[in-house]
């Protein structure tokens, strides 16, 4: 037995793997760190290598790739440090929990069956066993032939559902050629505002609290398919209503809660609709600048609840030409 098939310490073949994760700008920079050394400090001690592609796109393409021991030990560093970074930005809020940890792996779309099962089945026994929310996006990364996997929960759930992964992949191998996934760079003056900033001033000055936008980005853009949730869709098992619930609280400024609320309500409803979760908009209170919206739900509803109020943020703001 060569020295690449040596039995890993849990009795599992510890072969060399590639995994690709996608992620945005800041996140990225959180993994490199001050003059490279957070990244740098994950190479030596989890003896994976990992590769950040170049480019000005907003999303980046980080490489891992190593025995799996090596992988995992990476991946456990990369989200204990989202721990912190969440950690540090939810300091001074009055939120009651943080939002969970979200790592988004790329894998090729041929596999994807494999991983979520029948009926869901496959899908349904990581999350129950590992304790992380897995979401397989239903359509295929612009131009490729790779589908988004979404893998949200502590970083000691996340890295134990990856064990999970691997072994599926490994055993069910991608068919035909795969074309791998490559971020585009975003044209002049067509930022996407929530991905791209840590805070910003609206107009009246009223600025977005930086824990708020902390929980948008963790989860906007994250390519779900909006026309496949809410329904017993196998790719988004994350939506059953035995999923213990939760809520989450933001605030919007007054300025923009009418692209969220819709003419009569359209707006709102649709968000429910579509996210299953259940969405209160406080009543205005004098001098206030912002309106606190709590929803309640699965894990998975709330995400994708805040998903879907980021997105029409980010299209309001667009709007007003706010870049």
């Amino acid at each position: 037995m060569s020295e690449r098939e040596e039995m890993a310490s849990d009795g599992s073949l510890n072969v060399t793997l590639t995994l690709r994760l996608l992620m945005h700008g800041k996140e990225v920079g959180s993994i490199i760190g001050k003059k490279g050394e957070t990244v740098k400090k994950m190479r030596e001690e989890s003896g994976a290598r990992i590769n950040i592609s170049e480019g000005s796109s907003p999303e980046r393409i980080v490489t891992i790739t190593g025995p799996t021991e090596g992988i995992f030990r990476a991946f456990s560093m990369i989200a204990h440090k989202f721990e912190e970074d969440i950690t540090a930005a939810m300091t001074n809020s009055n939120v009651t929990s943080n939002p969970p940890v979200t790592l988004r792996l790329v894998f090729p779309g041929s596999q994807c069956g494999s991983l979520i099962g029948k009926g869901g089945s496959k899908i349904k026994e990581i999350r129950e066993t590992t304790g992380a929310q897995v979401q397989v996006a239903g359509d295929m990364l612009p131009d490729s032939t790779e589908r988004a996997v979404t893998i949200s929960g502590t970083p000691q759930a996340i890295t134990q559902c990856v064990r999970h992964i691997c072994s599926i992949m490994l055993e069910s191998p991608p068919k035909g050629a795969t074309i791998p996934y490559r971020p585009k760079a975003i044209p002049a003056g067509a930022h996407a505002v929530l991905a791209q900033q840590q805070a910003f001033a609206l107009p009246g000055q009223y600025a977005f609290a930086h824990q708020d936008l902390t929980k948008l980005h963790q989860l906007a853009m994250q390519h779900i398919p909006l026309p496949s949730l809410g329904q017993s869709n196998p790719t988004f098992p994350g939506l059953d209503a035995s999923a213990p619930t939760s809520s989450q609280e933001l605030a919007i400024p007054n300025d923009f809660i009418g692209c969220i609320i819709g003419r009569q309500g359209s707006k709102i409803n649709e968000i429910r609709q579509v996210s299953g979760a259940h969405i209160k908009i406080a009543s205005a209170t004098d001098g206030s600048a912002v309106r606190q919206v709590t929803i309640t739900g699965s894990p998975a509803s709330i995400s994708v609840a805040q998903y879907l109020i980021s997105a029409r943020l980010s299209s309001g703001l667009t709007g007003l030409g706010v870049l």
